[in-house]
């Protein structure tokens, strides 16, 4: 269905990247959500009407709250395809955060409202009885309901993973609830069926609310994350990383910084060693290259800063794996890079940009002094100069 719909809506809709296209596809969910849930509303409030019931007409008005969940996800959706400005340079994506931030706010309030009336329920129990034909409507509509939100679960899903919106993620697991609160209703139903005096509804809207009170925590998480600015991926890390390490005449990389300003617009900086021995023509020209495929294939900002370096020095390479060797051994997660040496008659000094994880259980001088103290086993004339980077891309 998600890929029919795509084909007839959204042009280019295999371009997931292309923000035109996550938009497109954004309008095309919240389309489907407000048609859908206005139509469940509008049968189960005539229903309701029809059954006299209260429960369905309830379930009716709370189709129509997920209508308007819809309605908020195609205006963050309108509102993050707005232009960059002088007020917000780097575009307005996170705005898609902030409405996935309301629905995971809503889906917790209604985990609360309904906690509340079910435990109402159980302190001051009612017992009503209802004819054959109305409940064996009331299963057809909540059966039809289960259908539909089951459906929206997994198609907001689906979509939410191909445009990577947290947004539609959310959307997703307030369907769900709403499928597994409505399947509850629907046991509860079932089993008064057979025992008419066996009052079940408190006592499972309690678990429902439970449920959905926890999944909405987790999605307001998750949503957080994000704003106030998360740790990309590990494949992010090393797709970034394996591509720039790619092109012929890049000798490594180090210091690479990832930012996400919302699901498709990333700024990375990252220093990019080259031989030093190179014309610097030629150099400039292959960190240009690099900068330009980034932006033409991903639409990824990228800048480098370009470090000349000099790996003929057999005397110098080989106190570079030692010290490498030296780091290693303390922890996997350390390393270094501008890894220089100044020979002298008296004293040799080595510098290096130590790279350290944001939270370190050694302080920074405690760990230059141990590194200091391996490093006098070799030779007490040697004299460390270290630099303290942070990994802001969350090595493990």
């Amino acid at each position: 269905m998600l890929r029919l719909l795509a084909k007839i809506f959204i042009r280019n809709h295999q371009d997931y990247n292309n923000n035109k296209v996550r938009v497109a596809y954004g309008k095309l969910s919240s389309a489907v959500g407000i048609i859908s849930n206005i139509f469940l509303c509008a049968v189960k409030i005539i229903t309701g009407i029809l059954t006299s019931s209260i429960a369905i007409t309830a379930d009716g008005i709370n189709n129509l709250s997920d209508a308007g969940s819809s309605i908020i996800t195609l205006i963050g959706f309108k509102l993050s395809s707005m232009p960059a400005d002088n007020e917000h340079p780097y575009g307005h994506q996170r705005i898609e955060y902030i409405t996935g931030l309301l629905v995971s706010f809503i889906i917790l309030v209604i985990g609360l409202l309904l906690a509340k009336s079910s435990i109402e329920k159980i302190i001051t129990p009612t017992y009503e009885e209802l004819e054959l034909k109305t409940q064996l409507m009331m299963i057809g509509i909540l059966v039809l309901s289960i259908v539909v939100k089951l459906w929206q679960s997994i198609f907001y899903r689906k979509v939410g993973k191909l445009i990577a919106s947290t947004t539609l993620i959310a959307t997703s697991t307030d369907s769900l609830n709403d499928c597994i609160s409505t399947a509850v209703v629907l046991i509860s139903l079932v089993v008064t069926l057979f025992f008419p005096k066996l009052l079940l509804d408190g006592y499972m809207g309690v678990v429902v609310s439970i449920f959905i009170i926890i999944s909405g925590i987790k999605l307001i998480k998750e949503t957080v994350s994000p704003l106030i600015g998360e740790a990309p991926t590990k494949e992010f890390v090393e797709e970034v990383t394996k591509k720039i390490e790619s092109y012929p005449g890049v000798l490594g990389i180090h210091d690479l910084v990832i930012h996400s300003y919302g699901p498709v617009k990333t700024f990375i900086t990252v220093h990019v060693e080259v031989d030093a021995k190179v014309d610097i023509i030629v150099s400039h020209d292959l960190i240009d290259n690099i900068e330009k495929d980034f932006m033409n294939e991903r639409g990824i900002s990228l800048v480098i800063h370009m470090d000349p370096v000099d790996f003929d020095d057999e005397k110098t390479i080989r106190l570079r794996e030692k010290i490498i060797t030296i780091v290693t051994n303390i922890d996997e997660n350390l390393h270094f890079h501008d890894f220089r040496v100044v020979y002298g008659d008296t004293h040799t000094n080595i510098l290096f940009d130590l790279v350290v994880p944001v939270k370190y259980h050694l302080s920074d001088e405690d760990l230059k002094i141990h590194i200091e103290k391996e490093v006098k086993k070799i030779n007490k004339k040697y004299n460390l100069i270290i630099t303290i980077d942070r990994d802001f891309i969350g090595r493990d």
